[in-house]
């Protein structure tokens, strides 16, 4: 496994990521991969990938999907994971040795102006994309990547109103806390920013592809091994994080009631994997055309 040149260009979400996001991440990743594995099961089986391959992954974050699509296109193919945080990538590769894949290269990057040669087989995105602050520019940026008759296909999640497991959170949160001003950091558009089929679909064609189509994807998602951990993944992160981190100085005087109010609604949700509810995504495939 070889390491790219460093290619990051900064903007105000990248140092949002790099300077708040990082470090909660890295100690709810547990959750943030793991929590997962339903979501995958359901989606990389069918994901239009061959053996000898040339892929790249979007916002790869800690790796697990870049080595996973790694494997999948095996010794003749290879695989370019790009990420905006550093700090992600130095697990993606520890990761990847630890494993014994060698044909997955990872970079920092941000791929809305990343100079992309265009001579990949497939790009891949699992809930990345949404973060874009420029989102054409940066499905234009994949696309771009894409040789000719290539596919892109990305995750994202839909509306918040079907993902309970970050809505009721929040609802709970906002019994008891102001919501963010006008004025509150954040790492980019946010994770319902791609939720509508129709807007979504315009951004596509407005960045060239075509064959764009949307799939559904309802599955289980494992928010903490415990409640107590559930609760603390809900006010590091998501709309509920979000909500707890912009109170300040109120959120730590009414600390104690609201994790007494997460944890008699996350109560109803513990079974043998974990604290589990449920989430949904849309799974959206495009070409670039011939």
């Amino acid at each position: 496994m070889s390491t790219a040149p460093a290619a990051a260009s900064s903007s105000e979400f990248v140092d949002f990521w790099n300077d708040i996001l990082v470090p909660k991440f890295v100690k709810y990743r547990h959750i943030l991969v793991g929590g997962l594995t339903h979501h995958s099961e359901r989606v990389f089986p069918r994901l239009e990938v061959r053996e000898g391959d040339k892929v790249v992954d979007v916002g790869c974050g800690f790796g697990d999907t870049a080595i996973l699509l790694a494997k999948r296109v095996g010794p003749s193919g290879s695989v370019l994971g790009i990420d905006c945080c550093e700090a992600f990538l130095e697990f993606a590769r520890a990761d990847a040795a630890a494993a014994g894949v060698t044909n997955v290269t990872f970079v920092e990057g941000d791929v809305q102006g990343y100079p992309f040669d265009s001579t990949y087989d497939f790009c891949f995105a699992r809930f990345g994309t949404q973060f874009f602050e420029n989102p054409v520019a940066g499905l234009r940026s994949m696309r771009n990547s894409l040789r000719p008759g290539g596919i892109m296909t990305m995750i994202v999640w839909r509306t918040i109103d079907d993902n309970p497991w970050l809505g009721m959170p929040r609802e709970i949160i906002l019994r008891h806390l102001p919501p963010p001003g006008e004025d509150a950091r954040t790492c980019g558009p946010g994770p319902f920013s791609m939720a509508d089929e129709q807007m979504v679909t315009k951004q596509l064609e407005i960045a060239g592809y075509d064959e764009i189509e949307f799939e559904r994807i309802d599955a289980p998602l494992m928010v903490g091994n415990t409640v107590e951990d559930a609760i603390g993944f809900q006010l590091a992160l998501g709309p509920a994080g979000e909500v707890y981190r912009e109170a300040g100085a109120e959120a730590e005087s009414k600390h104690d009631e609201i994790v007494a109010a997460l944890a008699n609604e996350l109560a109803k949700y513990v079974t043998d994997e974990g604290v589990v509810m449920q989430s949904s995504s849309w799974k959206v495939r495009a070409r670039n055309p011939a």
